[in-house]
């Protein structure tokens, strides 16, 4: 059995046409999200996200691993420690 970790993921999306690839990434992973907020800020141009997730290391970490590699995209997790 894997261990189990509650995390916190920031997503900061600068360029919007990415937002897309995003939420892709995030559907495709919708079980492991326990809440979601998203805060479009039109103004700067940007999108922020905010996410309550429960996973593996592995699990979460590929998720960011992805999300990271979409150009125009930030993205930091904070996890606990194993549950």
């Amino acid at each position: 059995m894997l261990n189990k970790r509650i995390g916190i993921i920031g997503i900061v999306i600068e360029d919007l046409e990415k937002s897309a690839q995003v939420n892709e990434i995030l559907h495709e992973n919708s079980e492991m999200f326990m809440g979601r907020m998203g805060i479009p800020i039109k103004e700067e141009g940007l999108s922020i996200i905010t996410l309550i997730c429960q996973g593996s290391n592995d699990e979460i970490s590929s998720i960011t691993g992805k999300i990271g590699r979409i150009e125009g995209v930030q993205v930091k997790s904070m996890l606990t420690k194993c549950i």
